[in-house]
Formats: structure tokens, sequence, C-alpha cells
């Protein structure tokens, strides 16, 4: 049987997208399900009112500033007490059975989180894995994307990665616990990879699986493309700091 699972979904300024979501997720609930938790970043899109009107089961929590997409989470995760937890995009769409087979190979594996494959409104696969980032693993990455080729084929086989999307991450919650959940350092974008750095660091591996499929809408919000630099930035800080200068150096170049 599967243990209790909370899902965690972070939301800012997603009505429509999070509303979405929160009803192909209730239509068809994974078998285990326990709390839904909804954290709301301050939005000013009536989310928040919307979410309680439609979906008073929910667990929503409204925050009073943009906390950032890792410290949202954290929020959620503190008040968890499921053994899983899976955090999943506001848009993203989740089909039935979705959960329970991304839940059962990551217990069948003993992973400590598995990711699905994530494919967008017409199909196309995301490459949503991949290896530790550095600045060859990255411009592979980017070559991969950019042409697809091969994309197709490398998400249609299980195999244990460095790191999965957060789009849709189921964690074992104690071994995120283990290592202080998300460093909130990263406003937006690199958390995933660095929570998965750490918890391959203590021992755990990191799943990904085709068996589990997911709809990620993605391109329908508009972050501050900032964001990303300060994270990409502060991850090489982190975790190649010889690497950091250089990276500046290149942010300062391509903003000019």
């Amino acid at each position: 049987m599967t243990p209790p699972l909370d899902v965690v979904i972070v939301n800012f300024n997603t009505r429509d997208d999070v509303l979405a979501c929160l009803a192909s997720l209730l239509a068809a609930p994974p078998a285990s399900l326990g709390r839904v938790f909804v954290v709301d970043n301050a939005s000013s899109d009536g989310s928040a009112e919307a979410i309680r009107a439609a979906h008073p089961e929910v667990t929503m929590i409204a925050l009073d500033r943009n906390a950032g997409f890792g410290a949202a989470n954290n929020v959620a995760l503190r008040q968890s007490t499921a053994t899983l937890v899976l955090l999943l995009n506001s848009d993203t769409i989740v089909g039935a059975g979705a959960i329970d087979a991304l839940a059962g190979r990551l217990l069948a594996t003993g992973a400590v989180a598995a990711g699905p494959r994530l494919v967008d409104s017409s199909g196309r696969p995301e490459m949503s894995f991949g290896s530790m980032l550095s600045p060859v693993t990255e411009l592979a990455q980017a070559v991969r994307v950019r042409s697809g080729v091969g994309v197709s084929r490398r998400v249609s086989r299980e195999r244990e990665v460095d790191w999965v999307s957060g789009a849709c991450l189921l964690l074992r919650r104690e071994a995120a616990a283990a290592v202080g959940f998300f460093d909130e350092r990263y406003f937006l974008y690199e958390e995933d990879v660095d929570l998965c750095a750490a918890l391959r660091a203590a021992g755990g591996r990191i799943l990904f699986t085709p068996v589990s499929q997911i709809v990620h809408r993605r391109g329908r919000s508009h972050a501050d493309p900032g964001h990303y630099d300060r994270s990409h930035l502060a991850f090489y800080e982190k975790h190649a700091p010889a690497w950091a200068p250089w990276l500046r150096l290149w942010q300062r170049v391509r903003r000019r």
C-alpha cells in the first residue's frame, strides 16, 4: 500500500492555471492522498480567493509577500506530515494514475526523489532531468534541447539521474527534511538541482521514470529573467566556485 502522500503547489498570479491543476488532481486523486497545500505568493489576480471558493478542502497558505519558489514550498513542507510529498507546478495537468505510478516506482527502487516524463500540451517531451550543472553539461543540454535530437529517446527509459525538474518532484519527506529542504538563497530556478545535489550527497538516489507522465504547460507565466541569472550564479558560487567569476563576466557581456 502506498504511504500517505501530500501535494504542494506554489502559486503566483496563475489563477486559471492553478484552478485547472487542482481540478485535474482532485478529479482522480492518488490512492493515498493526504493534504493538498497551495502556497500563494501574495498574488494580485484573486488566486487565493478563487481557490478557497472552488476547493475549500485544500489547505490554503496565503503569504504576505512573494517569497520565491523554494521558500514557499518550504512553508508547506514544514507543515506536511506525510511520508511522501509531491511538489507540483501550478501550470501542470495531472492524469489519472500518474502520481500513483510515480510513487510506485520511487518506492520500488528505493529512490529518495523521483520525477516523471513531462510533456507540453501537444505531447512533446521536455528534458526534465540531467547531469549535475557544469559548463560542459549545460552546453550539452542546451544543444540537445534546441535541436530536439534524441530527446524522445532519452525520456523513454527509466534511469538514475543527478536531478529532476521541480515542476513535478516527488520526495521522501524525511530525506528532504534531513538536508534542510530547499536552499532559500534561490528565489526562482536551480533550487531543484541544488536540492537533488544535497539528497545525493546524503546518499540518496534520484529517479527519472517515464512510467508516469504529467502535462507541463510551461511558458504561461512570465518571470523576471534576472531571477535565472541570480540563481544560476548562486548555484555556481556554491557548487563550482572556480567557474563563478567566468559566469558573472558572461552575464555582464550578454546583458550589454
